[in-house]
């Protein structure tokens, strides 16, 4: 006998997802999720999107929340399917986005089973989502959502179903996503800023939504106080004229007295140096309301545009300390060494980053690409439109939330280690829903994670003990640009650089530093 699971269920999950806003879904069809697929087909007006792994799916929708600031669903199967999204959760609960997860399920007596695709789907997501439970008609998920963190609502469905009673979603009940405006004291920033400002105060910007960034420019601009901008701040060019690019060694000779955070955790390693130094104050101003230190220290949590603009017009401060003077020598140093060093990794970024100029966006992946761009990138021109993961800071699914991010602009690039790219591999399943009008995905070809050759506590270790944590490889990706029918440019020089203009579509740069010169070009900074 064939039992049917009633249509309001998966109706009424879908329509109070229209009444929240959300009209982007990211869909990953199966047997289990078919009626939800089949709903939201039907229905004319939303934006679907396809991928068939969830892991890379749910990182495409992170990439759409973080583009228009409002909520993305993924609709999943069961079993395994549901738990490939965690990663993609875990990082929009770090960085407060409201990623919306819709799983599937076989119904609760097959839990516990081991029935085929038969998981605890329930809570899967721990605090990291809110609800996380199974959805029961007449309960809302989104009651007390704020809108700024991960949402999972778990659909039970019987195996069969009725197709005609699957009917389009009235799209007359699409409402306005409106995420939760927290409540702030502003007089605790104001006293922060003012008081003992005589002991130095440097700000330091993590990365920032784009309707957050002008408060914020705006502040720094009054203040004049050293300031380490994160690249995804969008803000660092804007601030060169205070800019600390070499902050760890300027700041040790004479440490500020207050560090006033605005924005993501920022990426730098004076911020990893303050968990040890707590002489020195720090408020942090975010979305998340994650301080980024063990040790004591304020926060405020919120909109950061918002917070900032509330403070009201502040009184300039300046450089008392004379960091910005006193860190001159070593820009320069750095601008010579650059020139010196041609093809080492940190002189092909300088090249690559004034192509970039030319492009419309920029996404940095994590760990050296995202730092040696604050430190070695360009400083002329701002680029406004720049994105990065930096919620849990981990490398994966850093294509797909590009191309999430990205999927209807031009001219835009990607900047990725090779183990990153290894991560990801097949986040361009979903090429052919996304514009590749000049589109460049950079690969910076070291031969494996080099990050870890720049860690004190791993100097020490034998070099096979090095090749293992490096993960030493030889692997080219040009068969990959092939794979999905990518242009390849193999690019061992700033010259060779130069000749990315030369195509219209989708490229794929594999930038192969010069080991050698790199090494000097480290050992000489170290100097």
């Amino acid at each position: 006998m064939l039992i049917f699971y009633p249509v309001e269920i998966y109706e009424s999950v879908l329509q109070q997802c229209l009444q929240q806003g959300i009209t982007n879904f990211v869909l990953c069809p199966g047997a289990r999720n078919a009626p939800l697929v089949l709903s939201l087909q039907r229905t004319e007006g939303l934006e679907l999107y396809y991928h068939p792994d969830e892991r890379s799916a749910s990182f495409f929708a992170l990439g759409r929340t973080m583009s228009f600031d409002e909520p993305c669903a993924v609709i999943t199967t069961s079993g395994t399917a549901v738990a490939e999204c965690l990663p993609a959760v875990i990082e929009a609960h770090y960085q407060a986005r409201p990623l919306v997860i819709i799983s599937a399920d076989r119904p609760e007596s097959y839990r516990g089973t081991g029935a085929p695709q038969s998981i605890d789907q329930v809570g899967l997501f721990s605090h990291y989502a809110h609800y996380g439970r199974d959805f029961l008609p007449g309960e809302s998920p989104f009651t007390d959502w704020s809108g700024r963190t991960p949402l999972h609502i778990n659909v039970p469905l019987q195996e069969q179903f009725d197709q005609e009673q699957i009917l389009p979603l009235p799209l007359k009940e699409i409402g306005e996503f409106k995420p939760l405006k927290e409540s702030f004291d502003g007089s605790l920033i104001v006293d922060f800023i003012k008081s003992r400002s005589f002991t130095g105060l440097v700000l330091m910007i993590g990365g920032l939504r784009p309707h957050e960034r002008e408060a914020v420019y705006h502040l720094a601009d009054t203040l004049q106080v050293p300031v380490i901008a994160d690249p995804h701040s969008g803000l660092r060019e804007a601030l060169a004229d205070f800019l600390l690019l070499q902050p760890e060694q300027t700041l040790a000779q004479e440490p500020p007295g207050k560090v006033l955070r605005l924005g993501e955790v920022p990426h730098g390693r004076y911020w990893r140096d303050l968990e040890n130094d707590s002489s020195i104050e720090v408020l942090s101003v975010c979305n998340s309301g994650y301080a980024g230190l063990s040790r004591e220290s304020q926060v405020i949590k919120g909109d950061v545009g918002r917070i900032i603009s509330g403070i009201g017009e502040q009184s300039p401060i300046g450089d008392v300390l004379d960091h910005l003077e006193n860190e001159q020598s070593s820009r320069n140093t750095v601008d010579e060494l650059l020139e010196a060093f041609p093809s080492s990794e940190p002189g092909l970024l300088r090249a690559l980053s004034i192509h970039v100029t030319m492009g419309e966006s920029l996404y940095l992946g994590n760990s050296l690409p995202i730092r040696e761009w604050s430190s070695f990138a360009q400083r002329d021109v701002p680029l406004a439109d720049i994105w990065a993961n930096r919620g849990a800071n981990g490398i994966d699914g850093q294509i797909a939330t590009w191309l999430g991010t990205t999927r209807e602009v031009e001219n835009a690039w990607c900047i990725v280690g090779d183990l990153t790219a290894l991560y990801d591999l097949n986040a361009l399943a979903m090429q052919d829903q996304i514009d590749l009008s000049g589109r460049r995905l950079v690969i910076i070809n070291n031969g494996g994670g080099q990050i870890f050759t720049h860690l004190p506590r791993l100097q020490s270790i034998s070099n096979e003990e090095q090749e293992r944590f490096t993960q030493s490889h030889d692997t080219s990706f040009q068969h990959y640009a092939q794979m999905w029918g990518w242009d390849y440019l193999r690019a061992t020089t700033p010259e060779d650089l130069d000749e990315q203009s030369d195509y219209e579509g989708a490229l794929l740069i594999e930038i192969i530093p010069d080991p050698a010169e790199t090494e000097q070009f480290w050992q000489a900074l170290k100097r």
